[in-house]
């Protein structure tokens, strides 16, 4: 394919879900995949006024490497870092209307996604497209229904008082601390 055909495709299976997907990124990468063998230009093509594209393979050596990687990457988990673990961690700093107003906010985000990605399984199960080419949708809606789950518990519990939240969303510790530096 060429590069832009290559972005199309990722764009109409919504692969920037689970990957950061820019035209001009694109390029660069099958450029650096060119210069390390990975993939090998087949032929040019124009259409109309349109500058040549180049169409690109993937050569033996770039099915290796790709076969490497994605081994790696499902055999070990690997902690990627996401803000939100951070955030609701520190959430105590803020006051309890503000934090039930942001999670209420974000329960609501994450359940528009949650039914676009619901309308993307419904459409792949319409068209019959095998399973095995859309189990990061199926990992997605997993992981997306969990969280959509988790924190209409929290905000629940957070509403009911189930989960104590300290005046002016300072902790205690906090206090206590900057009260003996005050001292």
């Amino acid at each position: 394919m060429h590069p832009y055909e290559m972005y199309q495709l990722l764009i109409q299976r919504h692969e920037a879900r689970v990957v950061k997907v820019r035209p001009g990124s694109l390029y660069h990468t099958v450029h650096w995949l060119e210069d390390h063998a990975l993939v090998r230009p087949t032929s040019t093509e124009r259409e109309g006024n349109r500058p040549e594209r180049t169409i690109y393979e993937i050569t033996a050596e770039g099915r290796t490497a790709l076969t490497r990687r994605v081994t790696e990457m499902l055999a070990a988990p690997v902690n990627e870092f996401p803000e939100f673990p951070l955030a609701i961690g520190e959430a105590h700093n803020l006051p309890l209307k503000t934090v039930i107003e942001l999670l209420t906010r974000r329960l609501a985000l994450l359940e528009a996604d949650l039914d676009e990605i619901e309308g993307g399984i419904r459409e792949v199960e319409v068209r019959k497209v095998d399973a095995v080419y859309w189990l990061n949708v199926s990992y997605s809606h997993a992981i997306q229904t969990a969280e959509v789950e988790w924190l209409r518990r929290l905000l629940s519990d957070l509403g009911t008082n189930v989960i104590p939240w300290p005046e002016n969303g300072q902790s205690e510790h906090l206090k206590n601390k900057e009260h003996h530096a005050n001292a």
